[in-house]
């Protein structure tokens, strides 16, 4: 049942993932500064970064998982809280610090950071359900 977790949780901040970034596409190409063709789309069209996506969104719900099991986390409260709390104060600063140092743009921090945060909350709450 945990491995099943897991694959339930990784799909579900992926399948976020992608309403996120579609509702904030044209904000974040902008901010990322990325090659655009005509139609405003990136232009490299590669799957690859959907696919580290995915095993990205795997090893962190695995770690999460893990994390639960050990802390004893194991109801639907309890997940959504521990997933906003690793969102909001493990991958959140570690992106601030990242882009600010990178000289990155305000927003794409709030896009990215935003992703890191509701996208941990995700995982946490469908972890705490099994």
């Amino acid at each position: 049942m945990a491995f099943f977790s897991v694959i339930v949780a990784a799909a579900a901040a992926y399948a976020f993932g992608a309403f996120w970034y579609m509702r904030w596409a044209t904000q974040w190409v902008a901010a990322t500064g990325i090659s655009v063709d005509a139609d405003g789309k990136p232009r490299n069209k590669s799957v690859v970064p959907y696919i580290i996506a995915g095993i990205a969104m795997l090893v962190v719900a695995g770690m999460m998982r893990h994390m639960f099991g050990m802390a004893g986390i194991d109801t639907l409260i309890k997940g959504l809280v521990s997933g906003f709390g690793l969102g909001t104060f493990v991958a959140l600063p570690w992106i601030v610090v990242n882009y600010a140092y990178a000289d990155r743009p305000r927003q794409l921090t709030y896009i990215d950071g935003g992703y890191a945060v509701i996208g941990s909350t995700i995982i946490g709450a469908v972890l705490g359900l099994f």
